[in-house]
């Protein structure tokens, strides 16, 4: 089975290319935004290339809350034409554009007062609901609503507090595997003829004398090498780091972004005994527990961060936050020991002039796309779940209105890898992995990582059996999944297979240490790495774990920072 690829041949080649081509586009940024406008531009039939400083979704992407959904909480602010928009998008990716990767989930909305909370809370569920299936064209993409007394919310989740509820409101979002979804985005975009690289940072533009901005110049942080892309327009979509990336241009235009702090929790899936997840208001934020086969995530924050960009990281008090928010619900009564796993994202948020940074909550998630320059367009804000909109909409003011109108976008109606035939793949995937000798559970994991690419997956048990082992670390992954991250989803590093691939460096105590020996003899074969290469690799990311392991142990985000960056980067940046 033949499958587009990202792996070292295709970085060299792309690497090649980049520097003797002249492209349409050039997207800077590899995160769910960039990913989805390199996939935009590329399904209208343009060339494209896309860089991205670190890994693929190594940013914002992959911190996510693992989510995609209406934003239930901006009716409050009656944001209705926001809420609209993303339930359509859910819609498309439930039913078309990525069914493997997004899954319907049911969360309880609990209700502590018998008539007024209920009637007003139903009120804005019901409308919600409504959003929800003119956006999918009259069609209802996951079930509606359903009130729950007292006994019948327990019975969804038992471990809720007595005094937490009086009943409940169970709806329907959905949850996604987010740093995949960026993963099959950019190969996607290979697929429709785009150039891809990362750990590929963007250190100036290219300039003509009328200030039009005709490419960029980029370093290549695994040779140190600098090169040049020319294009004929360029998207900054680099997130938090906007501001950092417009300033390479000689423009007094731009935008200005927040860095808001959310930060998510990771305890054991037997530590909650419940069959749907649950949707809190806070003061500050919101609170979700969302169940994933396991374990549970529990977020989030939303609080302004200062310290460096690149590694943002949860506090002491951050995860006591979590803690007790979550415990005033729970009869579970979870403990730091509970914790096996944390991580931080840092949301671009648009920042208006004058703006109090203590109620970045209330920052609307509206994006904002403009062109700084001529030839270069900065698109920033947004939630993950509209990316798909954001995208063509960077690249529509990218091709100026009487293009972009002969052009349009068509990417409502173009899968991802993996979502090709999915539902008839997913009907045979019970004999397939009894082939393989898995477990239905087994198979059902696989599939909403693969969808229907699995076959590519079992080729690679089929030359070598061994790969069809469970990993020894952590049963939950097949050893041929490292291989896959290797040779078809662009891991460069072992930091990129623990991280965004192999996700144990935010579900396991030990962030993925442990598995470092066995993941490393899998990939150092299949990526080049010689024994030097492989001992370095390990070093690395062994002191990274630690160091994350430090820095969520300090009282604020100065200290945590400065904990978390005594582990040098694989491939050190200036970002």
């Amino acid at each position: 089975m033949t499958i587009p690829a990202l792996n070292p041949t295709q970085r060299a080649r792309d690497l090649e290319a980049v520097t003797e081509e002249t492209f349409d586009i050039l997207v800077i940024g590899g995160g769910v935004t960039g990913a989805g406008a390199a996939l935009d531009a590329a399904t209208r039939g343009l060339s494209v290339a896309i860089v991205e400083a670190q890994d693929w979704a190594s940013g914002t992407s992959s911190r996510s809350s693992r989510l995609i959904h209406g934003g239930l909480r901006y009716l409050y602010n009656l944001d209705f034409a926001l809420v609209a928009e993303a339930l359509a998008e859910r819609g498309r990716l439930l039913t078309k554009l990525a069914p493997h990767l997004v899954k319907a989930q049911p969360f309880l909305w609990p209700l502590k007062q018998r008539v007024i909370e209920r009637a007003y809370s139903a009120v804005g569920v019901g409308l919600y609901d409504v959003l929800a299936v003119a956006g999918a064209g009259g069609r209802k993409t996951v079930p509606i609503q359903k009130h729950l007394s007292k006994q019948g919310a327990k019975e969804r989740f038992t471990d809720v507090r007595d005094d937490a509820l009086i009943g409940a409101i169970e709806f329907y979002d959905a949850r996604v595997d987010d740093s995949r979804m960026v993963i099959n985005l950019v190969r996607s975009a290979v697929r429709h003829g785009a150039r891809a690289l990362s750990r590929a940072q963007v250190v100036g533009f290219v300039q003509d004398a009328g200030g039009r901005v005709g490419g960029a110049t980029v370093k290549d942080l695994e040779s140190g090498e600098e090169f040049t892309i020319k294009a004929r327009a360029v998207i900054n979509a680099t997130g938090v780091w906007t501001e950092t990336t417009q300033a390479y241009a000689k423009t007094t235009k731009g935008l200005k972004v927040l860095a808001s702090k959310g930060i998510h929790i990771v305890v054991p899936r037997e530590r909650i005994n419940a069959r749907s997840g649950m949707f809190l208001r806070t003061e500050k934020s919101v609170l979700f527990i969302i169940p994933w086969r396991h374990y549970w995530v529990i977020g989030t924050t939303d609080t302004a961060w200062h310290e460096q960009l690149k590694h943002p990281v949860p506090t002491a008090a951050d995860i006591d936050y979590l803690l007790d928010h979550a415990n005033a619900v729970l009869s579970a009564n979870l403990t730091r020991d509970d914790v096996i796993g944390t991580y931080a994202g840092l949301r671009p948020l648009l920042q208006p002039v004058g703006h109090d940074e203590a109620k970045s909550a209330k920052v609307s998630r509206e994006h904002t796309t403009l062109e700084a320059a001529p030839g270069l367009v900065v698109i920033a804000g947004g939630k993950y779940t509209t990316y798909r909109v954001m995208a063509a909409d960077a690249v529509d003011v990218a091709l100026g209105k009487v293009r972009a109108k002969e052009l349009p976008s068509i990417t409502k109606d173009v899968p991802l890898l993996g979502a090709d035939g999915f539902d008839a793949f997913a009907r045979r995937a019970a004999s397939l992995g009894a082939e393989y000798a898995l477990t239905s559970e087994q198979v059902e994991d696989l599939l909403d990582r693969y969808g229907s690419e699995l076959p590519a997956l079992f080729a690679l048990i089929d030359e070598d059996p061994s790969l069809g082992q469970r990993l020894e670390a952590c049963p939950w992954y097949l050893r041929a999944e490292v291989a896959f991250a290797c040779l078809y989803e662009g891991a460069l590093h072992l930091e990129d297979i623990l991280i965004q691939r192999i996700r144990l460096n935010s579900t396991t105590p030990d962030r993925g240490a442990s598995a470092v020996d066995e993941v490393a003899q899998i990939a150092a074969p299949l990526l080049g790495w010689d024994d030097e290469r492989t001992a370095s690799e390990k070093a690395n990311y062994t002191a990274r774990a630690a160091a994350e392991l430090a820095a969520q142990e300090q009282p604020n985000d100065a200290a945590a920072s400065q904990a978390r960056i005594e582990a040098t980067d694989v491939t050190p940046s200036s970002l």
